[in-house]
């Protein structure tokens, strides 16, 4: 390829995971929407991944290894292929994999960026992660929870860490009552019913049970139809905790709840998932930034999430904030918007909310802009 052939914007996504989620999610998702901006994208990731899979799947060039240690063999091999390409940008979505991009940033002139999506406790200011974070130009955290953490973990400037939320795509919500209840009716939930629902991986931590806890309170209250639906992979293949989905079901049949409690299974259809729920409850302890809140949003639902870890500073609405663990005040909070007349004018702000300040569009051009047009 000559030099006049090759881009001017090249960018490498490094993801050495073999996992799949929001963060293994997120540079396909990104990096799809560069190459529509002109950009050349190009991916490293472990072979036979969901990950290659997905840049695969989007047309990036593609460089698979067998594991990271496999990658960091092969570093002078990677780096020559990276000068054919002609990369500039280095794009990091994994703490582990930072010391690759560092190394890569090293070898040649590249500008090499972190996404970081975590938020870890632990501090990292020894002497190995000085000499890594030395060669990250900027650390972008995706909320204000996870940069206090990040500033105070990091040895990197205060300044090079930026909070930059993330985005989901602006899908239109599904509002029609008669779509509504071709959903509600394949989940097997009553047309009339109103709905309460949560979406995500099944695990200790993300509430399921403090949620099935206050749903039994707002059954036994006299709410005969209010219905429950949880969304999310039943086994360990799909993400979730089998011991722990086991023990939600047991659970549901000891308290008679079988016919108003509803688990979806996996489901790749949010959208239509979110539609048929009337409230959506997030209640994960200390999420680091809650896609699924802005996804809900912009499907226009109402919803009620904890008041801890980023979620906060998404909702912003102290009203719609719950103590994740709290199942009587969860309880509380759910009857008085369902017994309320404020659902549709809260839903439409969350949307108007979402638009503003959570689409995918505004997230890749603040990226964007940080990539190409700040130091």
């Amino acid at each position: 390829m000559s030099s006049k052939s090759i881009p001017s914007r090249v960018m490498l996504h490094i993801c050495l995971s073999s996992g799949w989620g929001g963060l293994e999610m997120y540079p396909i998702r990104i990096g799809s929407e560069f190459s529509k901006r002109g950009w050349k994208v190009l991916g490293l990731c472990v072979g036979g991944s969901k990950v290659a899979q997905g840049m695969r799947g989007q047309n990036f060039e593609v460089m698979e290894f067998s594991s990271k240690k496999d990658a960091l063999l092969n570093l002078l091999k990677i780096n020559r292929w990276l000068i054919q390409q002609g990369v500039t940008h280095i794009h990091c979505h994994k703490s582990g994999d930072l010391l690759l991009a560092a190394m890569l940033g090293s070898l040649h002139s590249r500008r090499v960026f972190f996404t970081e999506h975590m938020g870890g406790k632990s501090s990292k200011k020894d002497i190995y992660h000085k000499w890594i974070y030395r060669h990250v130009e900027r650390v972008f955290s995706i909320s204000d929870f996870t940069r206090e953490r990040n500033v105070n973990n990091l040895p990197i400037a205060a300044e090079k860490v930026t909070r930059l939320w993330l985005g989901t795509k602006e899908v239109e919500p599904i509002l029609d009552d008669e779509h509504i209840a071709q959903i509600r009716a394949e989940l097997g939930v009553p047309t009339e019913a109103k709905v309460i629902g949560m979406l995500g991986r099944i695990d200790t931590g993300k509430g399921q049970a403090q949620l099935l806890d206050a749903f039994n309170l707002i059954a036994q209250s006299g709410h005969d139809d209010a219905h429950l639906l949880i969304v999310g992979g039943l086994t360990a293949v799909q993400g979730s905790d089998e011991n722990f989905v086991r023990s939600l079901q047991g659970k549901v049949s000891q308290l008679g709840l079988e016919a108003r409690v509803h688990f979806s299974g996996y489901r790749s259809d949010t959208p239509r998932m979110l539609a048929a729920m009337n409230i959506v409850c997030l209640l994960s302890k200390e999420e680091a930034f809650g896609l699924t809140v802005i996804e809900a949003m912009m499907a226009q639902k109402t919803v009620v999430g904890s008041n801890s870890g980023a979620i906060p500073e998404i909702l912003v609405d102290e009203d719609l904030l719950v103590t994740y663990n709290d199942s009587q005040a969860i309880a509380a909070k759910l009857i008085k918007l369902l017994d309320g007349d404020k659902l549709a004018e809260i839903s439409a702000s969350m949307r108007a909310r979402a638009l503003q300040e959570f689409s995918l569009q505004g997230h890749v051009s603040k990226l964007e802009e940080w990539l190409v047009g700040k130091s």
